[in-house]
Formats: structure tokens, sequence, C-alpha cells
């Protein structure tokens, strides 16, 4: 598939930044030994790992008034661009299902993935939530109706979390770790019996995170001059961090919860952060580092399934055995054999997602230079 023309050069960027990123940091070659922006927050708080998610939704978001606008604007927003985007929404879903399965047998424990254990929630699996969701939002109404949606959206979150789960934000307590466990049961995120990260309540705040995307791209989009724009981006980004980071004060910041005040800092951050961008590169025209982020953020999709098929055959299959005759998997056999006689711990398995993500630039520069961009 060829690449659009005239795309915006600042968002494939911002895209391909944030979907090297999220590589990055979920490829360590131990998981025991990293250094502490590259991983989550350990539950209230937030790391550079705890922007990556909400990023990726808010550029998502960006995307929604560019490929739909002109339809809308022209009436031709009928049954047929509703089917489209169902099937865009399925299709992401069961990506994010086949990545769960993958790679169906599990050679180091010598047995098949079974379906009665499958993770039905997932990144790929609340993107197409957040999209799907957004876009109807976006077809239905003008931009005041989409602020009014997006604060719904936060302030009925915060109202359940609060009042209907009686304040308890404790991974144990929280209400939507309750209604994982209730409606998805063993089929949660084996990180923690308790909740699931990206679980069905939580995915509420995630909408209005790709909300304030697509406000975002309407401004993008809109005929201001291009100073003005980024003005704006970093007027409300600026706003918007200030107002997440006070509502924090009584609803904390919160990557596994996607707490109300969570989204609103990180959509204020990405804000910010896209004004930078689209000063630099649109504007300004300073191009000659974009490419290595361009080349990821064109076929963003492509590289985050193909990646953590690739993790998860790593992990999956048995690269030497120990003295007691137990498997070693394949990714800890290169580690030790390869990175960790190279340096500390944490520089070593550093070392791993780095060259991790430099076989991905290689393998992505492959399709950019033959024109080749996989959508769904």
């Amino acid at each position: 598939m060829s690449q659009p023309a005239n795309r915006l050069v600042s968002l494939d960027v911002f895209r391909g930044a944030t979907i090297g990123a999220m590589v990055l940091v979920n490829n360590p070659g131990t998981w025991s030994a990293i250094y502490p922006p590259l991983e989550h927050a350990a539950w209230h708080g937030w790391t550079f790992t705890d922007t990556i998610f909400p990023f990726f939704i808010f550029i998502m978001g960006i995307a929604i008034p560019i490929a739909l606008e002109r339809r809308r604007a022209a009436g031709q927003a009928g049954w047929a661009v509703y089917v489209q985007l169902a099937r865009r929404t399925a299709a992401l879903f069961g990506l994010g299902l086949f990545l769960a399965l993958f790679p169906f047998y599990n050679w180091m424990k010598g047995d098949w993935i079974h379906l009665s254990d499958m993770r039905i929630m997932g990144v790929l699996q609340r993107l197409a939530l957040c999209f799907f969701f957004a876009s109807v939002l976006f077809l239905w109404l003008r931009p005041r109706g989409l602020i009014l949606a997006a604060t719904g959206l936060l302030f009925g979150y915060w109202a359940l979390m609060m009042w209907g789960g009686a304040g308890n934000l404790t991974p144990e307590g929280n209400l939507s770790g309750q209604i994982d466990r209730l409606v998805l049961g063993a089929h949660m995120w084996k990180g923690s019996p308790h909740y699931d990260p990206e679980g069905l309540l939580s995915t509420l705040p995630a909408i209005a995170t790709c909300l304030f995307g697509v406000l975002t791209g309407q401004l993008i989009q809109s005929p201001k001059s291009n100073e003005t724009k980024v003005a704006e981006m970093m007027v409300w980004g600026f706003v918007l961090l200030t107002l997440g980071w006070m509502w924090g004060g009584i609803f904390p910041i919160n990557k596994g919860l996607w707490t109300s005040s969570y989204a609103v800092f990180m959509a204020g951050m990405a804000m910010c952060v896209l004004g930078v961008c689209y000063w630099l590169i649109d504007i300004k025209g300073n191009l000659w580092w974009t490419k290595p982020f361009v080349i990821f953020g064109v076929n963003a999709l492509a590289l985050f399934v193909g990646s953590g098929m690739l993790g998860r055959v790593l992990n999956m299959v048995p690269g030497s055995t120990a003295a007691d005759g137990s498997l070693i998997s394949l990714k800890t056999t290169i580690y030790d054999g390869v990175f960790a006689p190279l340096a500390s711990p944490m520089n070593a398995s550093l070392m791993f997602a780095i060259c991790f993500i430099a076989l991905w630039l290689f393998l992505m520069w492959l399709l950019y230079r033959k024109n080749i961009f996989i959508k769904v």
C-alpha cells in the first residue's frame, strides 16, 4: 500500500517515537534489571513508561477527524462509514486476541496456549474500543459536544470510583478491578489477580483521552495559522497538565486505573509534545533527525504486532538447557550469552532492548523503502 500524500510529518514522528518507546520498554533483556523510568509506577504516580500508552491513544484520536471530516462535511457519514468503523474495530480487537494466543504452543511448558485462560482485553483491544466510540462521537457531535462528552466520561468515572467504589483505590479493592474480576474472570491480565490495566470500566476515561486527541486533530485541520495552532496546543496543554496535577490530589494519577486525573494530565503532556514537534518539523522544517521516527510512525501497527510476536516467541521457545535439565528460553539464552557479560545488569538489559528496537528499525525500513504501509 502506498503512503498517502501530504501526511503531517510531525504526527508521524510523534507516533513513531511513541510506538518505538513502547517496543523498547516492553522488551528489556531481563525484567529484574530495569532503569526506573523504563518501568511503570508501582501504583500511584507516573514514569516515562506511563506516558506511552495514553500518547498513542491521543495520537489515534488526532487521526480520526483527519480521516473522517471530509466525509462528514460532505454528508457521507451514512451506514457505510459505520460499517467501516466496525470492521476496523473488529480487526484491531481481533489482532489483540491473536497476540494473546500467539504462538499457540508454549514449548517451554510443552503445552498449548488455552482459550480458557486467554486474556480478552489488552493494548490493541483498548485501542479498538477507544477508536470506535471516539469516531462515533466525532460523527455525532461538534467540538463543544465532544468537550462535554469527555468531561462526562471523566467525572462519571471519578464518581463511580469514589462513590460507587467507596473511594477504595487499592489494587485489591477498587471498583474497576471488581468489575474485571466479575466479568473477565480467568481472562484478565496475568500480572495481577486483582485488576486488568486495560480493563472494562477504566476504558471509559481512556475514550476521553482519545477525544482530547480528536479535538486536537480538529484544531490542526482548522484554517488558523500554524503559529496560532502551536500556541493553542501549548496553552491548552499546560492548562490540562495543571488541571490533571491538581485533580491528582484527590483522585491520584494512576495508569493501572487510568484515573481521570491521569487522562487529563497525559492529554496535556501529549498536546505539549505535539506542539513542539509541529513547530520544529512542520513550521521550521527541521527534518534531519526525523527519518527513524517516520519509518516507525507510518507502520506503527506492523511494528507493534511484529515485535509482540517475536517477543513471545523468544520467551516461549527454548534456547538451551540448565544443569538440572530445565529449559532456558531463547531470550534468556541470548541475553545471558551475549549481553550479560558486557555490562552491569541494568545496562546489559537496556542494551538488549536497544538492539531489539534496532532490528525492528531495519525491518520497518525495508517496508518503508518499498512503499509498503500496513493498515487495517
